[in-house]
């Protein structure tokens, strides 16, 4: 493989039994499924993760995680919600969003030094690559992730 090609596979971790599984990259934009619970890898809304399954999604997908931290109190939190989930339709397949809850996870708060919320963290290749504070619209969402995604 030539530097810079896309590889010919990706490793895309499943929204519903968090199962890795290995899509075809040019299969991605035709609805896969999941090779063990056969569930779509891609339901056009994010995924509330505890820490193992977070952990999971960050250190094994392909894909960069886009992490919505919030909190069910959170006035500008439940405000940015339906535009999270707006921009997942968009983002979709290219990227993964998913939610942590900061009040029910909040060793994962604690760990990645979440101060203020909602705050959106872009994961690649297992390490965090951007952060950005604040409650956003949706086309806000889907250009700061795609202007801080990986080549």
């Amino acid at each position: 493989m030539t530097s810079g090609a896309a590889p010919a596979s990706l490793h895309v971790v499943c929204p519903h039994c968090h199962t890795t599984n290995r899509v075809k990259a040019a299969d991605l934009a035709s609805a896969p499924d999941c090779g063990n619970c056969h569930q779509p890898l891609f339901a056009g809304a994010p995924v509330a993760l505890d820490e193992a399954q977070f952990d999971r999604h960050v250190a094994r997908s392909d894909l960069p995680v886009l992490v919505d931290f919030w909190a069910p109190w959170c006035g500008p939190c439940l405000q940015m919600a339906p535009h999270f989930a707006q921009a997942a339709k968009t983002l979709e397949p290219q990227f993964q969003l998913v939610k942590v809850d900061t009040e029910a996870q909040q060793r994962l708060g604690a760990r990645f030094n979440i101060r203020s919320i909602p705050t959106l963290a872009l994961f690649a290749g297992g390490r965090e690559v951007a952060r950005q504070p604040g409650a956003m619209g949706a086309p806000d969402i889907v250009r700061w992730a795609r202007s801080h995604a990986p080549a």
